[in-house]
């Protein structure tokens, strides 16, 4: 199978570049899902459904064999609390405050599929933040970066000082965890470092 069939059901300026990394050539789409956790719904089966959603958003009224999308899903989960991106300031704050000086973790899952057949992982990373300082945390949200961003951060950005240890995928905190991707896109014959040209919709 050609990875010209690929699509990203995202459009996530992190995991375009992710994937990007592992030369393969695809075309993005953006998918318009409801994130919004269910009643007694876990982190991890939430996290699943999310992937799972936009994957069956990007298949929809498609019945080519060769079309296979890659979906994927990331949340921070600070003890039973799932923190999604911030709805304003105050609740940016209030993320920042609540994972400062502990240890989260970030959940990211990826749906593989095809109209026939699909598979999902989920990358489980632990995250230790230092201490951040009120003063910090309010440059920080002034900086533009935490909007959008699930938990209020970005690893690969500023938020890089306030993380003093991790323990799993740094790929799968920024929202794409390439080894498990790697490993699904080759199980539905998509073979990493082809020639990265995108296609176009022409």
């Amino acid at each position: 199978m050609s990875s010209s069939s690929l699509i990203l059901a995202s459009v996530s300026p992190r995991r375009e570049e992710l994937l990007r990394q592992l030369g393969v050539n695809f075309i993005v789409e953006a998918q318009n899902i409801a994130e919004k956790i269910g009643f007694d719904e876990s982190p991890e089966k939430f996290v699943r459904r999310m992937a799972n959603e936009k994957a069956d958003s990007a298949l929809q009224d498609r019945t080519e064999n060769d079309i296979v999308v890659l979906a994927a899903d990331t949340i921070v989960v600070s003890g039973y609390q799932v923190l999604g991106k911030p709805k304003d300031k105050s609740d940016g704050l209030k993320m920042l405050r609540l994972l400062s000086n502990k240890t989260h973790r970030v959940l990211s899952a990826i749906t593989v599929a095809t109209p026939l057949r699909r598979k999902s992982v989920i990358s489980d990373t632990a995250v230790t933040f230092r201490e951040i300082s009120e003063i910090e945390a309010e440059y920080y949200w002034d900086s533009g970066e935490p909007e959008g961003k699930a938990g209020a951060y970005a690893i690969q950005g500023f938020g890089a000082v306030f993380v003093q240890s991790i323990s799993g995928s740094y790929s799968g905190v920024m929202g794409l965890p390439l080894f498990e991707t790697a490993q699904l896109l080759m199980e539905f014959g998509i073979h990493c470092w082809q020639p990265a040209q995108e296609l176009s919709d022409e």
